[in-house]
């Protein structure tokens, strides 16, 4: 991401944005596995990015709120819905600002992408991986 689009990126409303998947993840019972994507920068910074990804956990077992917004990250909904919907059904009482922190996680590992601001594949959201 360039540094014009970060800039840009900072002066947006999070709630607003409809995040995608871009990491390939599969289900195990109710609850989300996700696995870290290869790094895919070049030369030196590619380089510190591969070290990070050999030292960090490979899997990822989401817990239930976790999962439950994993599942609607998929370009459709916008955070705010997201979070709208895990007050819902789940009755979380902190729900923006939780599915915020965990969004700006998820982008920030490169598990998802803000399209507008991210490349993002030409298939769009990944699905979950055959079991």
């Amino acid at each position: 991401m360039g540094t014009v689009r970060r800039r840009d990126l900072e002066r947006v409303n999070l709630l607003e944005l409809a995040p995608v998947r871009i990491a390939p993840w599969k289900l195990a019972g109710e609850r989300v596995v996700l696995h870290r994507p290869p790094p895919r920068a070049r030369g030196l910074k590619g380089l510190g990015e591969l070290v990070s990804c050999w030292l960090a956990a490979a899997r990822i077992r989401l817990d239930a709120l976790g999962s439950f917004t994993w599942q609607r990250l998929d370009g459709a909904a916008t955070v705010g819905e997201i979070a709208a919907a895990l007050r819902a059904e789940l009755g979380e009482e902190a729900a923006e600002e939780r599915v915020g922190r965990f969004v700006r996680d998820l982008h920030r590992e490169g598990f998802l992408a803000y399209p507008g601001f991210d490349e993002v594949p030409a298939t769009g959201s990944v699905g979950p991986m055959a079991v």
